[in-house]
């Protein structure tokens, strides 16, 4: 039977564009976020099993690559439950992976600290557009630090990279966890009812507000509940006004501070920030980690038609590992859906002086090869990218080819005729 040449299902193989252009990608984040004091580190891509089932992942937590037990370990046939058979799996996020590293390493860490992680992570999940069981994240985090100067930081940083990848008329919608669950408690839900509640809103822009209240009733929720509810959607503003009106609104049920913060964070970023977009705040986004507990954030790009990365406020997770809760917050971009957009967009990697092809003629003499090629390398020195290869016969071709990978300028060599 022949072998397979297609990769697995929701994997795939990359070829030299788009792999110049991830290239190009990865070291503007190193770059930028360096700016602004990120270290990179690295996590292993496999995970205890317990931590990765540890109920903070949310819905990730059904499409995880669990890992057999290993050699003598493994006794299927005493197996009873997956227990028995399983240790570990293959990490569906970086935020589990770095919350375990911190637990583990805090001692020989700065406080805070800030972390830039980059790598591969696999989810069993439906392959569509932009989404693969196999795909690269870039998360930042800054850990240790309780105030809104770790989301303003975060912020700026990644909407800093977003400009220099030129990326503009995007949105950062953002939100607090805290507000979500004033608004449903001042609504007259039950606390034990909120993630449904927060479910079925989390639909909002599929379905909007018609589709939230059908479902809501579906629910079997009281109808004063559900109008009080929506009526505070329909009254909300975009902008820090609607920061403020949540704050009058909900007086009693939430703290004034969380609003009075939000606000700081909106108005700061907004005076500082160096990309083209807007500040948003969105009281329906929701973001569907249960491990959140403070301010949420997303990146709405319209030529995506979706989030193409997001983020918040974790202060519990690190707790789950020492025992004592740990200040922490993070932004993930959407690096596969970044690089799919600059495809798309026919983006041109810049070289500093641009890229220029040698078409040597066949069986070039030793001693004019090696002046060509100390002529490549002079050049090469100052920065131009230098393609040498054996011209061929079809030449008109081979320029198109070359000209398609960004080819601009082309020298031919030939024999010295005697």
């Amino acid at each position: 039977m022949a072998l397979k040449k297609t990769p697995v299902t929701g994997m795939k193989d990359i070829l030299p564009k788009e792999m110049e252009i991830r290239n190009y990608v990865i070291n503007m984040i190193r770059e930028t976020y360096g700016t602004f004091g990120f270290s990179s580190i690295e996590t292993p891509c496999v995970e205890h099993i317990q931590n990765l089932c540890s109920k903070q992942g949310g819905e990730n937590e059904k499409l995880i690559f669990k890992i057999l037990k290993r050699g003598e370990k493994l006794k299927l046939q005493d197996a009873k439950e997956e227990a028995d058979l399983v240790d570990s799996g293959l990490r569906y996020d970086l935020t589990v992976p770095l919350s375990r590293y911190y637990s583990n390493n805090a001692n020989n860490l700065p406080a805070p600290f800030k972390a830039l992680q980059m790598g591969n992570v696999w989810r069993a999940d439906r392959p569509q557009r932009g989404r693969f069981r196999q795909f690269m994240q870039c998360d930042i985090d800054i850990l240790g630090e309780p105030t809104y100067m770790a989301e303003i930081e975060l912020v700026l940083a990644t909407t800093t990279l977003l400009g220099k990848l030129d990326f503009h008329n995007f949105t950062i919608r953002i939100n607090d966890r805290r507000i979500l669950k004033a608004m449903a408690q001042y609504s007259g839900f039950a606390p034990e009812s909120f993630d449904t509640v927060f479910i079925i809103l989390d639909k909002m822009d599929k379905i909007g507000l018609d589709g939230v209240q059908k479902e809501l009733e579906e629910e079997g929720f009281e109808k004063e509940s559900i109008e009080k509810y929506l009526g505070l959607f329909r009254e909300l503003t975009s902008d820090v006004e609607g920061v403020r009106s949540c704050k009058e609104k909900l007086a009693g049920v939430l703290d004034a501070k969380v609003a009075e913060d939000l606000e700081t964070i909106i108005t700061t970023v907004d005076a500082v920030k160096t990309a083209d977009f807007k500040i948003s705040f969105d009281p329906t986004l929701v973001r569907g980690m249960s491990y959140y507990t403070g301010p949420i954030f997303e990146i709405a790009m319209d030529e995506f038609g979706g989030s193409v990365g997001g983020g918040g406020r974790y202060d519990e997770m690190i707790g789950k590992f020492t025992g004592n809760n740990t200040s922490a917050c993070g932004f993930s971009i959407g690096f596969e859906r970044i690089v799919m957009l600059l495809l798309e967009r026919g983006y041109e990697v810049p070289t500093k002086n641009g890229k220029k092809a040698y078409l040597i003629e066949k069986n070039m003499p030793a001693e004019q090869l090696r002046d060509i090629l100390k002529q490549a390398t002079e050049e090469r020195s100052t920065g131009t990218q230098i393609n040498v290869s054996v011209m061929k016969k079809n030449k008109k071709f081979q320029k198109e080819q070359l000209a398609a990978e960004g080819y601009t300028e082309f020298v031919e060599f030939f024999r010295d005729r005697m």
